[in-house]
C-alpha cells in the first residue's frame, strides 16, 4: 500500500480549486459582504451588522450617489 503522497496532483486540486474561486469572489466583488463580516467582528460589538440585503443596497447607494461623468 502507497503512502498518501502530498505532491499528487488529485491532492493538490481542492485547494487549488478552492484559491481559485476565492480570487475569482475577489476580483468581481461577490465576496464583499463576507469581508465585510470579517472587519465588522474585529470592531466593536457596539455596532449592528447589516444584513445581506441591507449591505448590497449601501453598496449601490455608496457606489451611485456620487455624480460619474465622463467628460
Amino acid at each position: 500500500m502507497r503512502p498518501f503522497a502530498t505532491n499528487d496532483v488529485r491532492s493538490r486540486w481542492p485547494r487549488w480549486a478552492r484559491r481559485f474561486w476565492r480570487g475569482l469572489r475577489e476580483w468581481c466583488g461577490d465576496a464583499a459582504y463576507e469581508r465585510y463580516l470579517r472587519s465588522a467582528a474585529t470592531r466593536a460589538e457596539t455596532c449592528q451588522k447589516l444584513t445581506a440585503e441591507e449591505f448590497y443596497v449601501e453598496q449601490l447607494n455608496r457606489r451611485y450617489s456620487r455624480p460619474n461623468r465622463c467628460c
